[in-house]
């Protein structure tokens, strides 16, 4: 089936889905087994290997594809996910993890504990810019029999057990990427996990096609026959699609802030900002610290001064989030509210720039600045137009480049950009998302959502580190505290919003939000009513 025939069978009154299926829901009443959820993937992922890539749309089908070893509720704490156990020792050094007996891989492959140590100590630890921080404590990890894993710390690591959920360590089958060019491995292309739906069919820029997978190790799940993941550039198109029926489920950016309450207020739809508690998203203007004058921590300041932040929030965004004051959000264990504020202010945003001899020249413009607009949707587009206007009044003439989301992510990856925004999971604690950004031996060329910005303070490294193996909770709070007031005097990136994002979907579909990952779940438990 090609693009075109695709998009016509989405689009005709009463078409046939893939499968057989028709699209939007038809069943009898009552009927909770079987049948075909219709959603959106936008942008297009580059790959479906959640272990080779950690962009959004890539975790949100991917975490179908691929699991770990745990699960986590709303108040995040761990659920069995691959493990039906775990337990931990006194000194908190050594975890030991036992594995659901039966667990297969799509190919019919047993899933073991060696599939779990070759991933977290091999696969994660060259791709994964989270995992790799996190693995990196790890003194040994051992496979003592086929369904137990024993990891040891070199030290106790507060937060270990909040390091697997299916976005920061998915398990990989060894058998097929040992010994292997992970990132050139042809089996990327079939994207094999151990999810409850594997790949049937990727037709680019239509469509990705999942079914059941039915070796899974969950009695009854899953209850879906297939999902099927739609590619539709379009906003206006997204809402269409959900309006009429055409598609039952938009998350993330899916659907453009100025139109989530009108959808949300249709008899037949229902809207969640839940689910996404893990990730806590904060959003940023991400500057290469590399570059001139960027470096220079005057010429950050005097950005962030020059950017209204309380009005793009409510023009672009349409209240959907909070301003961000520093890199660690509210929404996530210890948070610093007592950190300096960059109130909207041109005088102070001038006065800086004048005071690094930035002077503005003939037409007004001190300096130009390149910026790579991200390729996810027209949200983006707004804000970036909008950070030109602000910045154009201090005299920084922004120059808007766009590209696709695998030159973006080539591209901020290895370090060729100047300017750009990004959007970063925070994972329930600074020592797993936060930490990640900031320290320097996480700046890794080619490793998106490592520390691509390049800002180092040894004071800042320091502080991380001994926050993330302090032995209580409060004297983490001391260290995080610290840490947070340094980062927001160097303004190493400009810290903009804590994000909030709308899940819109059918009200005959159940158990869509059931943990703190949301969307990025299995949905093995859902069920079409």
């Amino acid at each position: 089936m090609n693009r075109r025939e695709f998009t016509k069978l989405g689009l005709a009154a009463g078409a046939v889905g893939i499968g057989g299926f028709p699209l939007g829901i038809v069943r009898a009443a009552g009927q909770t087994k079987g049948g075909t959820l219709n959603t959106i993937i936008q942008p297009e992922p580059p790959i479906l290997v959640t272990a080779l890539n950690q962009q959004q749309p890539t975790l949100t089908l991917g975490g179908k594809i691929y699991e770990s070893l745990l699960r986590y509720d709303f108040d995040l704490k761990p659920m069995p996910g691959l493990a039906q156990s775990w337990e931990v020792s006194e000194d908190r050094k050594t975890y030991t993890f036992k594995l659901y007996p039966n667990i297969t891989f799509h190919d019919g492959h047993p899933l073991t504990a060696e599939d779990v140590v070759f991933s977290c100590t091999k696969v994660l630890m060259e791709t994964h810019p989270r995992a790799r921080v996190t693995f990196a404590r790890l003194e040994s990890a051992e496979a003592p029999d086929p369904l137990t894993v024993v990891f040891k710390l070199k030290a106790p690591f507060a937060p270990f057990l909040g390091s697997f959920d299916c976005t920061t360590a998915p398990i990989v089958p060894k058998h097929i990427y040992e010994n292997t060019d992970y990132r050139k491995n042809p089996a990327n292309d079939k994207a094999i996990g151990s999810g409850p739906f594997k790949l049937k069919e990727w037709v680019r820029g239509s469509h990705v096609h999942l079914v059941r997978h039915e070796g899974y190790y969950r009695p009854g799940e899953p209850h879906l026959d297939e999902i099927i993941y739609r590619v539709i550039p379009d906003a206006a198109s997204r809402s269409v699609a959900l309006e009429q029926g055409t598609v039952q489920l938009t998350q993330w950016s899916d659907v453009e802030p100025f139109d989530v309450a009108r959808l949300s207020a249709l008899p037949n739809l229902t809207m969640t900002t839940k689910g996404y508690e893990f990730f806590a998203p904060h959003s940023w203007i991400e500057l290469n610290n590399r570059v001139a004058p960027l470096n220079d921590k005057r010429f950050r300041q005097a950005l962030m001064y020059a950017l209204d932040r309380p009005t793009m929030l409510k023009r672009i965004y349409f209240g959907l989030g909070k301003v961000a004051t520093g890199p660690v959000s509210s929404k996530t264990r210890f948070y610093e509210k007592n950190v300096r504020q960059y109130e909207f202010s041109i005088d102070k945003a001038k006065a800086l720039l004048d005071e690094m001899g930035l002077k503005p020249g003939p037409d007004g413009k001190r300096v130009s600045i390149p910026y790579l607009v991200p390729p996810y949707g027209e949200t983006y587009t707004r804000a970036a137009e909008f950070i030109r206007q602000s910045f154009a009044k201090i005299g920084v003439d922004v120059q808007l480049q766009n590209t696709d989301m695998a030159g973006w992510a080539e591209k901020v990856g290895n370090w060729d950009y100047t300017m750009t925004a990004n959007l970063v999971y925070q994972f329930g604690d600074p020592a797993l998302g936060v930490a990640r950004t900031y320290i320097s031996s996480n700046i890794k060329k080619g490793i998106l959502f490592s520390n691509t910005e390049g800002y180092s303070n040894p004071e800042v490294d320091r502080l991380f580190e001994e926050a993330a193996v302090a032995p209580t909770d409060e004297k983490r709070q001391e260290l995080y505290s610290q840490v947070q007031k340094i980062l927001v005097e160097d303004v190493p990136v400009l810290w903009t919003f804590e994000a909030d994002y709308p899940n819109i979907m059918d009200k005959r579909l159940k158990n869509v939000i059931t943990t703190a990952v949301g969307v990025h779940e299995t949905f093995g438990a859902v069920t079409l009513g």
